[in-house]
């Protein structure tokens, strides 16, 4: 099974150097067991562009699509066994990145 775990945060890195490290153990610990499949972080919704080429006049929008005070800031994509191993994942990335995180399931 593969999950992405979303960090959700009002700012882009602004993980302090404790924050970072943690991560980093956590990063490993994923690497370590076999659930590492890749992590990133993303810029502010000001570095996005929305681009809409379902018809014959493509629309390129400066921006993000989401509006609001909180976006995803990063995440995490990882391979467990079951569903209940990717909650716990996710309760140590929160703890890892002091955020609240979002744990969705991929398709396919």
């Amino acid at each position: 099974m593969r999950f992405l775990i979303s960090v959700i945060d009002s700012t882009s890195g602004s993980a302090t150097a404790d924050e970072y490290a943690a991560i980093d153990a956590f990063n490993s610990g994923l690497q370590a067991n076999g659930n590492w499949i890749a992590a990133f972080g993303l810029g502010d919704p000001s570095t996005a562009t929305v681009i809409d080429a379902r018809t014959a006049s493509v629309l390129v929008r400066p921006g993000a699509h989401h509006f609001g005070d909180e976006w995803i800031s990063g995440c995490w994509l990882i391979q467990v066994d079951s569903g209940d191993e990717a909650e716990r994942l996710a309760e140590e990335a929160s703890r890892a990145c002091n955020r609240r995180v979002e744990l969705r399931p991929l398709l396919g």
